[in-house]
């Protein structure tokens, strides 16, 4: 089964757990029963991704579980489960990211209509991660000069200019700008850039320049129209 059908089911009493379990089985996903969600965050890394049954019964522990998964696993859409009356607990957990929120005990129909606009949002997900992973990946590749002559080149600076700053000769600069494209499987800065933004990096200092003699104009517009504003950080 493909794994962007997983739902792990959290928290709540076994027999609440097992109901579920045989919900979701009748609608094709694959249950992933854990008893709470601290079972949860402590194998999250290692789990395929998936969709999230998350029971607020226990509310302080359920929202705690639903802030780390907004950090360890932000593309897993969370389900809130909890008893009729939960309005207030309800509304703070869909604040705080949760996808849908049913009242106890959900039915197989209720929980066929809150999964199904999730799993293409989980698969999307998905794939944006494997995007960023890509991304990270080539860009890994480089050295630490080859880092450094990117960023001067990303900034608009021309190879002398980057010479320059760099304290290296302006042949040095064109040798590690090929080597770059190659490594990076790209065929311009612009292309570059792009990659860049897709591996998280913030370049909005790097790219924080007006265009002028010897600078790629339209780059950093570029990489302000596709890049992900809540990556920040490139991943070591």
């Amino acid at each position: 089964m493909s794994h962007h059908r997983r739902v792990y089911i959290v928290g709540g009493d076994s027999d609440d757990r097992k109901v579920l379990v045989a919900h979701l089985a009748a609608i094709g996903a694959e249950a992933w029963p854990l008893g709470s969600g601290a079972e949860l965050i402590a194998i999250v890394d290692r789990l395929a991704p998936g969709c999230v049954l998350l029971d607020f019964t226990s509310c302080l522990p359920a929202m705690s579980t639903l802030d780390a998964l907004a950090t360890r696993a932000p593309g897993w859409p969370v389900i809130g489960l909890g008893h009729a009356g939960s309005l207030a607990i309800a509304v703070d957990a869909m604040k705080r990211g949760a996808a849908d929120f049913l009242c106890k005990p959900a039915t197989r129909a209720q929980l066929a209509a809150a999964l199904a606009p999730l799993w293409g949002k989980l698969q999307r997900a998905i794939e944006a991660d494997q995007s960023r992973q890509f991304a990270r990946d080539r860009v890994t590749r480089l050295t630490t000069r080859e880092f450094d002559v990117l960023l001067a080149l990303v900034a608009g600076k021309a190879n002398k200019c980057a010479a320059h700053q760099l304290g290296i000769s302006v042949r040095t600069v064109e040798m590690h700008r090929a080597r770059i494209m190659a490594k990076l499987g790209v065929r311009s800065l612009s292309e570059a850039t792009l990659l860049m933004a897709g591996a998280g990096l913030d370049l909005s200092g790097v790219l924080n320049v007006q265009p002028g003699p010897g600078r790629a104009p339209g780059v950093a517009p570029l990489v302000q129209r596709s890049r992900n504003p809540g990556l920040r950080v490139v991943a070591s």
